[in-house]
């Protein structure tokens, strides 16, 4: 039974890999590698995605494998995650409005031995997706040139963990993940004089690797009610073995002869080194506190970009710069017990808050910042032989910006289905 229901999983996993990639219309997608998922789901999305010391065996906390020994032996998790968000982008005096909607998530947890769980998991990593264009005159002539930039893809995750609790209080987890993906990136120039050649650029990469995850906790328990939990996570930096090429494609519009060059930099991209530590206290298993901290250091890794003085399509240094993350929430439950009275007081209420560095440059400028206030709900779906699946709803508003750029204000909400069901246990009949 177990492994038709685990092959019946990784199957649906396979299937649903084709969608699980979150959308983006950001135009700072069109930097590094796009737009960094923050890989929360339902449960923690309302806490701004704290994690780090968050232990509880009724949720898939993937982002630190460590807690995958907190899951008892009767629980089967699945959980799957959509949103829908509302962006506002503005620069100068000028507005503009996107709407996206997309399949976030699908994780599952479930238990090996005793002290010993394991998860799979799809994710997705990074995000990649607009279209826009910019005119202007070119001197005094009447002349105008459209730029036109669009790009589409990003990487998703498809991963295995485990977690053991060695020693009372203290577990360690690990995951390996393969990350695949592409990007295509283009640059059209095109003038409304009839005798200046057209222009194309355009950047390309395939992406096929891995990706390894550590982590680590701690539970302290300062008293029968209050327990704090420490939390380290520990992600490995390496070559993605993937070969970027930049295809330039110009044209003649007079005789309509065109030439093709194309650049290759091999062996060009990669991810960081990612280093978290956090804690959450616990009391009475009410309520739950914590912050997070996380490192990339992006700063030690290098991307291909055009260099101006040559014109080469080639690796350069200083592209990108370390990205910090500080992470505070909370959830809070009335009444933790099963049984308790009042559809209220068996709700979580959830809230949050985050602050993250940019890990990239723009024309020598720091990108955007971002900034990002959440809120959500846990609301317990009850039958007759069931009380522990949950329905999540987060709400977030984020914020980039930088000075001299583009002002992205986001509204997000997410909804995550928890299914917590009893699919290994034995009845007996006396």
């Amino acid at each position: 039974m177990k492994r038709f229901l685990l092959s019946s999983i990784l199957l649906g996993f396979c299937t649903l890999s084709m969608v699980a990639q979150s959308g983006t219309k950001s135009p700072y997608s069109q930097y590094g590698l796009g737009i960094l998922s923050d890989q929360s789901q339902g449960f923690n999305r309302g806490m701004s995605g704290l994690f780090q010391g968050f232990r509880n065996g009724n949720q898939v906390n993937m982002q630190n494998p460590a807690s995958f020994s907190a899951v008892d032996s009767l629980s089967m998790i699945v959980d799957l995650g959509v949103s829908g968000q509302f962006t506002n982008f503005k620069e100068g005096n000028a507005k503009v409005n996107a709407k996206t909607g997309n399949f976030e998530y699908a994780t599952a947890l479930f238990r090996i031995f005793p002290k010993f769980g394991a998860s799979i998991g799809i994710v997705p990593f990074t995000n990649i997706g607009y279209n826009y264009s910019t005119k202007q005159k070119v001197g005094t002539s009447s002349t105008t040139t459209t730029m036109t930039f669009e790009g589409s893809g990003g990487l998703r995750q498809v991963y295995l963990g485990l977690g053991y609790e060695f020693f009372k209080g203290f577990s360690l987890g690990a995951t390996i993940s393969y990350l695949w993906g592409d990007y295509d990136r283009s640059i059209t120039v095109i003038s409304s004089d009839s005798y200046v050649n057209t222009l194309s650029k355009s950047y390309e990469a395939d992406i096929s690797s891995y990706k390894l995850d550590f982590g680590a906790q701690y539970r302290y328990e300062l008293s029968k009610k209050d327990v704090l939990t420490f939390g380290a996570t520990f992600g490995l930096g390496h070559k993605l073995g993937s070969d970027p090429t930049l295809s330039v494609l110009n044209m003649d519009t007079q005789t309509g002869v065109t030439s093709l060059s194309i650049d290759t930099v091999y062996n060009a991209l990669s991810i960081p080194m990612t280093i978290g530590a956090g804690v959450a206290y616990n009391r009475n298993k009410s309520l739950t506190v914590g912050a997070d901290y996380q490192l990339m250091r992006w700063g030690a890794e290098s991307f291909p970009v055009v260099n101006e003085n040559t014109n080469d399509y080639e690796l350069v240094k200083d592209y990108f710069k370390n990205r910090h993350k500080l992470t505070v929430g909370a959830d809070w439950i009335p009444n933790p017990s099963p049984i308790a009275r009042g559809f209220f007081k068996r709700m979580h209420y959830r809230v949050g808050a985050s602050y993250a560095t940019p890990y990239y440059k723009i024309n020598g400028q720091d990108g955007p910042k971002e900034i990002t206030v959440s809120a959500g709900f846990g609301i317990p779906l009850v039958n007759s032989w069931n009380n522990r699946s949950v329905l999540n709803v987060s709400f977030q508003w984020v914020n980039q910006s930088a000075k001299n750029l583009i002002t992205e204000n986001t509204f997000r909400v997410t909804v995550g289905l928890t299914f917590n069901e009893r699919w290994f246990a034995k009845w007996k009949v006396d």
